[in-house]
């Protein structure tokens, strides 16, 4: 056995030999994988409706689990209603096998409540921008440690089930909010419409969207995988989704039991295709399209609003906020329009009073002048009376 001296240094061990073939790099996405894994991932809902078509209920049975607290609805008339859109963020942490995802839930109460809904959807696009903003001026910062992300990645807009066509309302936010947000549009209460009827209101929200040029989200349809490339076109046809909610469990005729709505007729199942379009949106939205939401959100639209900010101010400026609201602006021009009309009027009675006080005037001078001539011929007349009964001529001073 040989012994080293203190002086000698031990040989290094051998090297462990690599039996894979290749440079590695193949073992990148394994990397990523647990990279992501560990670190999870942010992900922002915006649902936007009108009180009463599921929005609570949907994202509640899109996850699984209470997100957000439903409505008491017997105590809704024991507090005045908001006279404005109120911003509504509910948090909330989901772990599935060990993977977990920072949720954001972003509601819009009082859309849509109104007798005048114009101009209703300025606070909903304002924090779209708002949100822009802030990581915008964070990545601007020398630290950009701890960066809060609540971008909205995805946009569900419900639309009342009437069995007609998007409403003017419908159209003016949709347009608003296609060109900020990935805009998905959702049919609530779906089992309230015939299959027939669901079919031709789907073709005409088709057809508006169409024709009035909206930008709603669309997934990549091709792929490497043929199976996927159907799921997606699938998926897409399904566009507007036509969802229904429940978070109750109902038993079926033939003895399943199942989330949905039971009725005299029958049972409205929430995940059968051929009730209703929900396990294509949740697909879309989580399963299969997740990363792709998020990925568009930070590509195209915060690209695009970020490149339209630096191209209109300096770098480190404050966002320029828009000169005039266009509620208030609309409010200006009937406050102006009216004080002009009252300015009108009061300068037309001042006229007429300047009138009548002119023709006043000049009555009183023709009057004047005409007893001035009076006095004159009176006077004449008692010099004549005078000098006739005197017999001579005496000077009378006037």
């Amino acid at each position: 056995m040989t012994v080293s001296s203190p002086t000698e240094v031990a040989p290094p061990p051998p090297p462990v030999p690599i039996t894979s073939t290749g440079t590695g790099i193949a073992n990148l996405p394994n990397q990523r994988h647990k990279i992501v894994a560990k670190n999870g991932a942010n992900f922002t809902l915006m649902v936007c409706g009108e009180s009463g078509v599921g929005k609570t209920t949907f994202v509640n049975t899109l996850f699984t689990s209470t997100i957000k607290e439903p409505k008491v609805l017997s105590k809704r008339r024991l507090r005045p209603p908001n006279k404005t859109v109120q911003i509504q963020i509910t948090k909330a942490e989901l772990e599935e096998k060990m993977f977990k995802v920072k949720l954001t839930i972003i509601d819009t109460p009082g859309f849509g409540d109104y007798v005048n809904n114009r101009h209703s959807w300025i606070p909903i696009v304002d924090f779209i921008d708002d949100q822009h903003e802030k990581y915008m001026r964070q990545e601007q910062q020398p630290s950009r440690e701890g960066v809060v992300d609540m971008r909205v990645h995805a946009c569900l807009y419900f639309i009342k089930p009437t069995g007609h066509t998007l409403s003017p309302l419908d159209i003016e936010v949709m347009k608003r909010l296609g060109s900020r947000v990935n805009l998905i549009p959702v049919i609530a209460k779906a089992d309230t419409l015939t299959p027939s009827d669901l079919a031709k209101f789907k073709q005409n929200i088709r057809d508006v969207i169409s024709a009035q040029e909206i930008q709603v989200y669309s997934c990549p349809i091709e792929s490497e995988d043929e199976t996927t490339t159907k799921r997606n076109a699938n998926i897409m046809a399904a566009l507007p989704f036509a969802v229904i909610g429940s978070t109750e469990d109902v038993m079926t005729l033939d003895g399943r039991r199942v989330k949905g709505r039971q009725y005299s007729w029958g049972c409205a199942e929430v995940e059968n295709d051929d009730h209703c379009d929900f396990r294509k949106l949740r697909s879309l939205l989580i399963r299969t399209h997740m990363l792709d939401l998020i990925t568009t959100t930070e590509e195209l639209h915060y690209e695009n609003y970020r490149q339209t900010q630096m191209e209109t101010r300096k770098f480190g400026d404050p966002r320029s906020q828009p000169t005039e609201n266009a509620k208030f602006k609309e409010e200006e021009e009937m406050l102006r329009k009216r004080f002009t009309e009252q300015v009108k009027s009061e300068e037309a009675r001042f006229r007429k009073w300047e009138q009548q006080l002119l023709s006043e005037r000049d009555r009183l001078h023709k009057e004047l002048e005409q007893q001035s001539e009076r006095v004159k011929e009176l006077q004449s007349e008692l010099d004549a009376y005078y000098y006739s009964h005197h017999n001579s001529p005496r000077s009378v001073r006037k």
